[in-house]
């Protein structure tokens, strides 16, 4: 019983920072109170889950303005992208295992506690490979300020601008961006001569922040937020680095069954000598970093730099602009092909081959196509495209427009019906197969609480 009691406790809170997640990412950024009142749960209990949330990163707190004097209260935020990069460590330390061998296992650390500070002089260097490659990053602003209702005014203003094009961002995205550090501040490397304020810790990786410290002497919001550590340098992990290294990995490895024979070598030393990535979206490698990568590969040495020139640019790798001596190659094109690959066969699955055929079409085609120039091209049967049109517009898949024409004869004009996908239809995807993976999880856990009740 006594074992039981031990493993209640850490349970319960689970349960309680899951709770406070689920709070977050249905109703958004919410103060201490709201999300006291929304819960029912005791201050403390909300606290410590606020605690355990951000010390992994899952949660951002942020200070906006109160009512309309100086006062500011505190917010908290769910990163959702945070969240879902949970299901990725396994992928995130075999990237390390294949490319810094020994510093694994500090990235391991860095995963199980969400944020550290080295505590150790001799592990150090390894951790100095990670920031240097830029798998960890310092974190963020504890509390940036950030006023929504200003940045909805800027935003409607710039709208009204004509000939301006913006992306829209969602306020999770403005608040990570408005806490981020500089590049600089990032990935500034830890020095080797600097004060142990931890001797007395001789674990390798000390505690930080959030649910190592005094959590009963929080009295008040502004206390819970000044428990993250102010005057200790904390680390974690770049997800961005590692999600553009499983990118890239993912569009060398997706391309290569449809490479010709012989240019498998070009490829891969093309990915082996890439640089440290400028942004998210495509890889830059040096034609000498090339050449010598091609050099360890059977087969490489006789390549010429015409030919492996050649083969680059038949590969969409194009010279780069600021470096005539290097390739660059945009991954977002491959990614997309890919996205509307699965997506297409989703469609097949759900509806059927014909269905899939006029899909596929559409999203070929990026425009508007007729009814009639569907049927001639997928050569089907008029009611059957007729019949499978209605049912991808019924499920908001694509979008049709009535066209009025004057050319007919006699006195009325004759009309036709034109189809494209919705420019939507991908996060409509993701959000189905999202919801489907809620379901079946919610599912499991309910059968896994069922077996648990029986068996005590």
């Amino acid at each position: 019983m006594r074992r039981g009691g031990e493993q209640e406790q850490p349970a319960r809170s689970r349960a309680r920072a899951c709770k406070v997640c689920r709070c977050l990412l249905r109703h958004g950024a919410l103060p201490l109170q709201e999300i006291v009142r929304r819960l029912e749960l005791s201050p403390g209990q909300v606290k410590n889950s606020l605690l355990v949330l951000i010390q992994h990163n899952c949660v951002q707190a942020f200070n906006a303005p109160r009512g309309s004097g100086d006062k500011t209260v505190t917010h908290y935020l769910a990163i959702f992208d945070n969240i879902v990069h949970r299901q990725r460590f396994s992928k995130f330390l075999s990237v390390i295992r294949a490319d810094i061998p020994e510093s694994e296992a500090l990235l391991e650390g860095l995963l199980q506690n969400g944020s550290i500070t080295p505590a150790r002089e001799e592990i150090r260097m390894n951790f100095n490979k990670l920031v240097f490659a830029h798998y960890v990053e310092r974190c963020p602003k504890p509390e940036p300020f950030f006023d929504p209702l200003v940045d909805e005014q800027s935003t409607s203003s710039r709208k009204r601008a004509p000939k301006t094009v913006e992306i829209a961002l969602s306020i999770d995205k403005k608040v990570v961006n408005t806490a981020a550090l500089s590049d600089a501040e990032r990935f500034s490397e830890i020095p080797y001569i600097m004060e142990d304020a931890s001797n007395a810790n001789d674990s390798p990786l000390s505690s930080i922040s959030g649910a190592k410290r005094k959590h009963n002497a929080l009295e008040g919001d502004a206390e819970l937020d000044s428990t993250i550590a102010e005057n200790e340098v904390l680390w974690r992990a770049n997800f961005e680095k590692f999600t553009f290294c499983l990118k890239k990995k993912f569009c060398a490895d997706r391309k290569k069954p449809k490479l010709k024979v012989g240019t498998h070598p070009i490829w891969e030393a093309f990915f082996e000598a890439s640089l440290i990535e400028r942004d998210s979206n495509s890889v830059t490698s040096p034609i000498n970093g090339i050449m010598e990568r091609l050099g360890q590969k059977e087969g490489g040495t006789s390549m010429t730099l015409d030919h492996i020139t050649r083969v680059l640019e038949e590969l969409n790798c194009s010279p780069s602009s600021e470096d005539p001596d290097s390739f660059i190659l945009d991954l977002s094109r491959i990614v997309e092909a890919s996205r509307n690959e699965e997506i297409e066969s989703l469609v097949r699955k759900k509806y059927g081959q014909e269905a899939f055929t006029i899909f596929r079409l559409l999203v070929r085609e990026r425009g508007p196509v007729e009814t009639d120039k569907i049927i001639d091209t997928t050569i089907l049967d008029k009611q059957i495209v007729h019949g499978t049109l209605y049912k991808l517009w019924k499920d908001d898949y694509i979008d049709t427009e009535r066209i009025l024409s004057g050319t007919g004869t006699g006195t009325g004009n004759t009309q036709y019906f034109v189809w494209r996908v919705k420019n939507t239809f991908r996060e409509q995807f993701i959000d189905n197969l999202c919801h489907a993976a809620l379901n079946l999880r919610q599912m499991v856990n309910y059968i896994a609480e069922l077996l648990l009740e029986v068996t005590y």
